[in-house]
């Protein structure tokens, strides 16, 4: 049941940052989108290349810090987990959480389904994930962050042993 509400917790981290980068309109979040929007987006005058590179870099942090601090410490502090195996199966189980509720509800629900994240201006490029693209995260989802879980798991229990 923790683990479920860690995930939970990992999920809503993801769903705010979303929710702060398009509070002012979805071209805050043109990181997010395929290169194409964001050369459209450009063109358009709706932002630079230079607020895109900076939105990366700030949103890569806010991702992949607590990917790799928060979750292990609440897997190897707050549940007490020991060794490799149970540090490993728990934050795969966290970030499959996270991960899965960005893929359906993020991805497949909210961009693209709502009006929530079009940008004016690239309606000819919907959709704004392709197949292509889809596939690609769902791989990264299923084999990628499990394999982040390992390495976090395999320097963890070699630093706690």
């Amino acid at each position: 049941m923790i683990i479920l509400l860690e995930g939970l917790v990992m999920a809503f981290w993801l769903l705010l940052i979303c929710v702060v980068g398009i509070a002012n309109g979805p071209v805050g979040l043109v990181v997010f989108y395929e290169q194409d929007v964001q050369d459209k987006v450009v063109e358009l005058g709706l932002t630079t290349r230079e607020k895109i590179q900076k939105t990366a870099k700030i949103t890569r942090a806010l991702l992949l810090v607590p990917m790799l601090t928060v979750v292990p410490a609440m897997v190897y502090g707050l549940n007490g987990a020991r060794g490799f195996w149970e540090g490993f199966w728990q934050m795969t189980a966290i970030l499959y959480i996270m991960n899965l509720f960005d893929r359906i509800f993020i991805d497949w629900f909210w961009v693209g389904r709502t009006k929530a994240w079009v940008i004016f201006g690239t309606e000819d490029l919907q959709p704004y994930i392709p197949r292509k693209t889809a596939i690609r995260k769902w791989v990264g989802t299923m084999i990628g962050f499990p394999v982040l879980a390992a390495i976090i798991a395999g320097i963890a229990s070699l630093l706690l042993h």
